[in-house]
C-alpha cells in the first residue's frame, strides 16, 4: 500500500515548492498532504500575528506568494491543530517544514524536525571550526547564532530572504565567503537548490540545504 506523507508548513497551504521537493525523495505513488499552521486566516489576521522581537521572528510565504514575518509564538500555538489533522489523515510520516527550534507541542511525537537534521549533520561534519549560516532576516542573526553555538564552534551569519533575486543571493554568498567558513547551513526551508548552488560556488565548502537534507532522511524512514 502506498505511504502517506504529511507536511506542516508554518505558513499556508498550498506550498507546491516545498511539496515537490519532498516528492522527489519518496517512493512514486506516495500521497502527500500539506497543511499550514496559518490556514484559514485572512491576510489581515496573519498581519496581526507580527513578531514581538528578533527571537520571535519566523519567515514564511503565504498562499499567493507573499513573504511575511510571523510570530514564532503564534505559529507554535496554531501548529498542534495542523498536526492533529495530518494524524487524522492517516499519515505514515510527518515533517514539520521549518528549521526553527520549537518547544514540545501536542502531537509532535515522531515528527521529523529539519532543525534536528541540520544540527546533527553539522555536528558530525564540523565538530570544531567555523560554521556559516544563511538566514532570511538580519534580526534573526543573534538568536540563530545562539541556537547553533557549541564549544569549539565559531558561528558567522549573513541574511538574504529566500525570495531574493539571483544578484541578491550572489551578494549574500560573497559576504558569507568573506567569513571563510568551513561548512555552511542554509537555515530556512524556503531556500532552494539554486540558492545552495550559488552559495557553494562562492564559498567553496560543503553546504547543507535544509529541505533536501530532510528529504534524504525522510526517504530512509519511508523506504
Amino acid at each position: 500500500m502506498p505511504s502517506t506523507l504529511g507536511i506542516v508548513t508554518i505558513g499556508q497551504a498550498p506550498r507546491d515548492d516545498i511539496a515537490d521537493l519532498f516528492i522527489a525523495y519518496v517512493t512514486p505513488g506516495t500521497k502527500v498532504i500539506l497543511r499550514g499552521a496559518l490556514d484559514g486566516l485572512t491576510d489581515a489576521e496573519v498581519d496581526a500575528l507580527s513578531p514581538q522581537s528578533g527571537a520571535d521572528t519566523l519567515y514564511t510565504r503565504l498562499r499567493g506568494g507573499r513573504d511575511v514575518k510571523i510570530s514564532k509564538h503564534a505559529v507554535t500555538e496554531r501548529s498542534p491543530a495542523a498536526l492533529a489533522k495530518l494524524r487524522g489523515d492517516g499519515c505514515d510520516a510527518i515533517v514539520y517544514a521549518c528549521t526553527g527550534e520549537f518547544p514540545p507541542m501536542s502531537g509532535d511525537q515522531n515528527v521529523l524536525f529539519p532543525s534536528r537534521v541540520l544540527a546533527g549533520l553539522a555536528e558530525g561534519l564540523l565538530p570544531r571550526g567555523r560554521l556559516g549560516l544563511l538566514v532570511p532576516f538580519a534580526e534573526q542573526g543573534e538568536k540563530l547564532a545562539r541556537k547553533w553555538a557549541r564549544p569549539g564552534l565559531d558561528v558567522v551569519v549573513e541574511a538574504v530572504v529566500p525570495s531574493a533575486n539571483s544578484a541578491e543571493v550572489a551578494a549574500a554568498a560573497r559576504r558569507l565567503a568573506g567569513h571563510r567558513p568551513d561548512l555552511v547551513a542554509l537555515d530556512c526551508m524556503s531556500y532552494t537548490p539554486a540558492t545552495k548552488a550559488a552559495v557553494k560556488d562562492a564559498v567553496k565548502v560543503p553546504t547543507l540545504l535544509a529541505i533536501t537534507a530532510t528529504g534524504r532522511v525522510l526517504q530512509e524512514i519511508l523506504d
